[in-house]
């Protein structure tokens, strides 16, 4: 036969090894790995020069926008500036306007994301305010369902326990996951007084967002966990006395996952003091000691997933100096790669550890069928990165619409060469390659 495509000369990571290869891709997929000899005749031919070879890489926490929030981010943009930082399959948060909360606005914004995608995309719902619904929007390819424990934004009443449980429950049968945003409502209730105290500074936001906010959220989350048997994802966990929690539950057996963002990683309360508004964000950054803890469990193993938590805002909105008016969120779809081989290139992070955060774990508790690792019979999604080349990051380059950052000046060690979604190059130097909607739509299997 004739395969659409053959790469050359990758050091490519199959089984948990870096191995000289070359991959041969048919129809999207990965036809073949192995030595030059043993590959079929291609229409085309692409040597990789010996650069490093990765699986596609998976961010399940992203917030695309679009729809009433476009002026942010739009499915092309922020599709781009996941291709950009070598990600090829993300999963777009629902708090967006409309809010995604029913079939009929899941189906119409995967319509509407459909003509635009460079990289594959998957959705999250919130709860509607009818729990019978939740099986529909299942159906109509919900990956999971995301809980703002916070702040009412879904149609699920956070006060009323008795719909909490049935969704959490309903789940729970349907073997969907909630992913979880831990923060208690009545803690974060503590900003009115503030507000009446005319407290209005980072100390203020980082009295209102406290540790206990998280702490207490994760612990009520867990109590519904262990009476409904649901799948919960804790995400963005800043924490050591939240992480802690959820190691415990995992060791009783609960089947709970969780994740935590390079940006709590690599920035603390310092930083936020030193950089300012750009760099609030909820969970906001927390203390050396949490970002110990967060090292620790990822060396362990404890945390399952880094994700981005790509936030788009526009200038305006982190510029106030009202910190109550400052919107929360870093954009981190173009930097989150390039600052984790730099970790890579310091031993601090193993390659090995990086892809079972960024592609094997995330593909495995989202059920991505098929991705998250370079398998004959698996989506010719791969990243391909140069581990010597440097760089400083520059926001004002991004292909994202939030040309912001934290990380702005960053000298980092690691470069995206090419990206390949489905087989297609659709990212090579930094420019995109492929028209929009080259990507595809992914919705949740049913179970056989």
């Amino acid at each position: 036969m004739i395969a659409d495509l053959v790469l050359q000369d990758a050091k490519a990571y199959v089984k948990n090894q870096i191995v000289d290869c070359c991959i041969a891709v048919d129809e999207g997929k990965i036809l073949k790995i192995g030595k030059r000899p043993l590959m079929p005749k291609a229409e085309q031919t692409v040597s990789l020069n010996n650069l490093l070879t990765l699986p596609g890489l998976i961010d399940i926490h992203v917030h695309l926008r679009d729809e009433g929030k476009a002026y942010k981010e739009d499915f092309y943009t922020g599709t781009c500036a996941a291709v950009a930082g070598g990600i090829t399959t993300v999963l777009d948060m629902p708090n967006n306007q409309p809010v995604t909360m029913s079939a009929e606005i899941l189906r119409n914004r995967m319509a509407l994301a459909r003509k635009k995608i460079v990289a594959n995309v998957g959705f999250y719902s919130e709860f509607p305010n009818n729990t019978s619904e939740i099986e529909e929007i299942v159906a109509a390819g919900a990956m999971a369902f995301k809980l703002f424990m916070g702040q009412q934004i879904g149609g699920l009443n956070l006060n009323d326990s008795s719909a909490m449980n049935e969704a959490f429950e309903i789940t729970g049968k349907l073997g969907v996951s909630i992913a979880v945003h831990a923060e208690d409502k009545s803690v974060l209730d503590s900003k009115k007084a503030a507000l009446e105290q005319d407290e209005n500074d980072i100390d203020a936001f980082l009295k209102v967002h406290s540790e206990q906010a998280e702490t207490r959220a994760i612990a009520h989350a867990l109590e519904i966990s262990r009476r409904t048997k649901s799948r919960v994802h804790f995400c963005h966990v800043s924490t050591a006395k939240g992480l802690k929690t959820i190691i415990e539950a995992k060791a009783n057996g609960l089947p709970v996952t969780c994740e935590t963002t390079p940006h709590h990683l690599l920035l603390s309360t310092s930083d936020l003091r030193k950089i300012g508004p750009i760099c609030i964000t909820l969970p906001p950054l927390r203390s050396e000691h949490n970002q110990v803890a967060l090292w620790s469990a990822i060396d362990k193993g404890e945390i399952d997933v880094l994700g981005s938590d790509h936030a788009p805002h526009s200038p305006d909105e982190k510029k106030s100096n009202e910190i109550w008016d400052v919107k929360a969120g870093i954009p981190g779809l173009e930097t989150n790669l390039p600052l984790l081989l730099t970790q890579v290139n310091r031993k601090r992070l193993s390659i090995s550890r990086l892809i079972w955060l960024l592609a094997e774990k995330p593909a495995e508790i989202f059920d991505l069928r098929r991705r998250g690792f370079l398998k004959e019979g698996y989506f010719a999604d791969l990243t391909v990165v140069n581990l010597k080349s440097k760089h400083r990051i520059d926001s004002s380059k991004f292909l994202s619409k939030a040309k912001f950052s934290p990380f702005d000046g960053k000298q980092v060690q690691g470069e995206l060469a090419k990206v390949f979604v489905n087989g297609e190059l659709v990212m090579h130097s930094g420019q995109i390659a492929a028209d929009a909607g080259c990507g595809r739509i992914l919705r949740r299997k049913p179970r056989l």
